[in-house]
């Protein structure tokens, strides 16, 4: 049974379906890139695994999962930093078959591409992201990628170099919009992210806030130095039971 998500602002809606959430998540025509998280009341990212390591899914309820596959149906590239790719287990990036119909019938690949970030192309060529990839695969790396490192991913991925000792935010996005892939899905981890925002790059917000508390050492959903605040609006309240769906976009100058 599907999760009943109901909007609170800006005026009630009350079990919105697929067709009423993706009205509002479809992007502006040219380059927008959205970040997806999921954080604890209390601000933490992450919360133990089946394993006993952190992971963010873990923290996640029915009704984001359902965001996460809308969010995913509507976007060109999904952009994930590669320690989160380990950690959360990511395999190839495959949406549901209804999905697939829904961005096919647009005139979309049936699946939106992977853009895994990894600045010493720390991955393994064997994975199944690789192999098993419906659309081909992009990595976005920088000059610390030896020639041996490159040539292990031939015809495995198309590789973008952006930057030399970190990661160059416009330069890899640039690559990105230079192969069609305007509307960019960020979904972690808390490095990109506040690398993302330090470029000043981040266009949208969606947050699911968990009803529960983490405490411990949990990272927050952003990390890194950042000169000033980045000011935000909220746009959307959604609600499924006690767990809030925000979304944010960039506060008026």
């Amino acid at each position: 049974m599907t999760a009943q998500i109901d909007q609170l602002w800006p005026e009630p809606v009350d079990d919105l379906s697929d067709d009423e959430l993706i009205a509002d998540l479809v992007s502006p025509k040219g380059p927008w890139l959205r970040v997806n998280f999921v954080s604890s009341v209390d601000g933490a990212a992450t919360t133990a695994g089946a394993t006993g390591e952190p992971v963010s899914g873990g923290l996640g309820d029915a009704s984001d999962k359902r965001l996460f596959e809308l969010l995913r149906r509507v976007s060109d590239v999904v952009l994930v930093g590669a320690g989160t790719v380990r950690s959360e287990g990511y395999g190839p990036m495959r949406v549901s078959a209804e999905s697939a119909t829904w961005r096919e019938r647009r005139g979309l690949a049936a699946h939106p591409v992977f853009a895994i970030v990894s600045g010493s192309l720390d991955l393994d060529p064997a994975s199944t992201i690789f192999t098993d990839a419906p659309v081909l695969p992009i990595i976005v790396t920088t000059t610390r990628a030896t020639a041996e490192q490159l040539a292990r991913f031939d015809g495995l991925a198309d590789v973008i170099v952006a930057g030399s000792e970190h990661i160059d935010v416009p330069l890899a996005l640039s690559g990105l919009r230079n192969r069609g892939l305007n509307h960019v899905l960020n979904e972690g981890g808390p490095s990109l992210f506040g690398s993302l925002v330090a470029a000043d790059s981040v266009d949208e917000l969606c947050l699911t806030v968990s009803a529960r508390l983490e405490a411990g050492a949990a990272p927050r959903i952003a990390h890194g130095p950042l000169s000033a605040p980045a000011q935000l609006a909220l746009t959307r309240v959604l609600k499924h039971e006690s767990t809030l769906l925000l979304r944010y976009g960039r506060a008026a100058k």
